[in-house]
């Protein structure tokens, strides 16, 4: 059998759908979710039977994983709730001061995956959900030229908002797995962050307050922070290999 490299469009899609427990719970609370697996499948008609994924809800605080899994439970997507008191399986990380595991269960509907692999992508890295939206990295390997009639179809068939926060196309490279994560950065993310970076944020004592970082891009500290946020999770996460 011959092996072909072939180039491979890799995304990072923002997006939004109906019928999503992490979507409406990250909506009206501070804390997000991290998806990593479907543990087991339903055992008959999907209709009728739920699967169960493991998940990690993050915060700034104890207070705020509290009031998201309370968010999760009381969603009427969301089934049998189950909190795990030490770490599944090999160690990860979230964007967050706390951090909870957990097991849920959910019907096998409500997910947007079976939606984007009908259209060609495939998500690579566990999907964090956080104000309300799931930002999926994703590789699509058809065609470039057929990209957006796909991304037009996620968008039909699933009553789906999707934007692409950012796209990357190659071969592969040889590159290291901090360099693929830098690719994963938006635009407004790696300018907050190199900016940072150069000015002496991440050094200790910190070289620049925020205030000052955010007046010298033009931007509200809120922004700023956000950026960085989003930034430091994409680099940070070992899971994303």
């Amino acid at each position: 059998m011959a092996v072909t490299d072939v180039g491979t469009t890799r995304l990072t899609l923002d997006l939004w759908h109906p019928g999503c427990w992490a979507i409406e719970a990250t909506a009206r609370t501070d804390g997000g979710v991290l998806a990593h697996a479907v543990y087991h499948s339903p055992e008959a008609d999907p209709v009728d039977h739920l699967v169960k994924g493991l998940f990690t809800a993050y915060g700034k605080d104890r207070a705020t994983v509290d009031a998201l899994l309370a968010a999760i439970e009381a969603s009427d997507h969301a089934g049998e709730l189950s909190v795990l008191q030490q770490r599944f399986g090999r160690e990860r990380s979230a964007p967050g001061t706390v951090v909870q595991e957990f097991f849920l269960e959910y019907h096998p509907g409500d997910m947007i995956c079976p939606t984007l692999l009908s259209h060609g992508f495939v998500h690579s890295a566990p999907v964090q959900i956080s104000g309300g939206r799931e930002l999926w990295q994703v590789c699509f390997a058809g065609d470039r030229d057929e990209l957006d009639a796909e991304l037009e179809g996620v968008r039909s068939d699933g009553g789906a908002e999707v934007d692409v926060a950012s796209i990357s196309t190659g071969v592969p490279d040889g590159r290291s797995s901090l360099e693929q994560r830098i690719d994963r950065l938006t635009t407004a993310q790696r300018a907050a962050f190199d900016h940072a970076r150069d000015r002496g944020y991440y050094e200790w004592p910190r070289g620049v307050s925020t205030r000052v970082l955010a007046e010298e891009l033009d931007i509200s500290k809120t922004t700023l922070l956000e950026h960085l946020r989003k930034a430091e999770a994409k680099l940070l996460d070992p899971s994303d290999r």
